[in-house]
């Protein structure tokens, strides 16, 4: 069948530049050109692989960014993806992850998809909780942590990446499905497709054309709050150990006080 894949994909700050946080709110100051966040190349060309495999499906970015951003869904419109749906509101600024799980449900509901998929978690969040709500809010089964995704018929199956190696998953159709970094390996945008993404539709929408409110968003109906940032610890030096015969046992020593062993 025709696939109509889904993916969520989030706009971050280039991970290289020095990065700010807003003093009033503690979170991440997002002005400026965003990029597409790493963790969701490998989700892009997943759903990229699963369309073409199809036969004839296709891909659609859903985002919620800043300042109508949309610097990191061209780049997955390079990649090969069709069309995207991004949701961008000043209302939204100082939302949890619940409140960006209704955005982006509502936002996915409206390319009625056959599989989503989203990244396990973010590189500058890391909740790595907004795409079980989404799939939660969808009524949609969720699977996680995908390290081979395939689809047969009207299941999907999964093979879901554990400490001990991975589980066989099989679930029915329309799925969330979060794939690891390693899934598959992401695609690099060709001049033709760099050319083709400034003319591929991104439908820009807000919360009320999502029916949604300020108190369900935004900073107004987030049940998280940042109420203390501090700076990490510096690295100390760390103990040289000279092999006088006893290296060994000050190293297991070592890890037994730190209960490694």
């Amino acid at each position: 069948m025709d696939m109509n894949v889904v993916v969520c994909v989030k706009q971050i700050p280039d991970p290289t530049a020095p990065q700010a946080l807003d003093p009033a709110t503690g979170t991440l100051v997002r002005d400026g050109k965003l990029i597409l966040d790493d963790s969701d190349a490998y989700g892009v060309e997943m759903g990229l692989q699963l369309a073409e495999q199809s036969g004839g499906g296709e891909v659609t970015l859903v985002s919620m960014a800043p300042n109508a951003e949309t610097s990191g869904l061209r780049t997955a419109l390079a990649m090969g993806a069709a069309k995207a749906i991004l949701v961008s509101d000043p209302l939204l600024a100082g939302s949890d992850a619940l409140s960006t799980a209704k955005v982006l449900a509502k936002a996915i509901a409206r390319a009625n998809p056959d599989l989503v998929i989203a990244a396990t978690e973010s590189t500058d969040g890391y909740t790595g909780t907004t795409p079980v709500q989404v799939a939660e809010l969808l009524g949609m089964p969720s699977v996680t942590f995908a390290k081979k995704v395939t689809v047969q018929g009207p299941a999907v199956h999964v093979e879901r990446q554990t400490e001990a190696g991975f589980d066989e998953v099989e679930c029915p159709l329309p799925a969330v499905v979060t794939v690891t970094a390693g899934v598959v390996e992401p695609r690099y945008p060709s001049f033709k497709g760099i050319m083709a993404a400034k003319s591929k539709p991104v439908d820009q929408l807000s919360i009320a054309d999502l029916g949604l409110t300020a108190g369900e968003v935004g900073a107004g109906g987030a049940r998280q709050q940042v109420v203390d940032v501090s700076a990490a610890d510096e690295r100390k030096a760390g103990e040289v150990v000279v092999d006088e015969g006893d290296a060994h046992e000050r190293v297991v020593a070592f890890l037994e006080q730190l209960k490694i062993v």
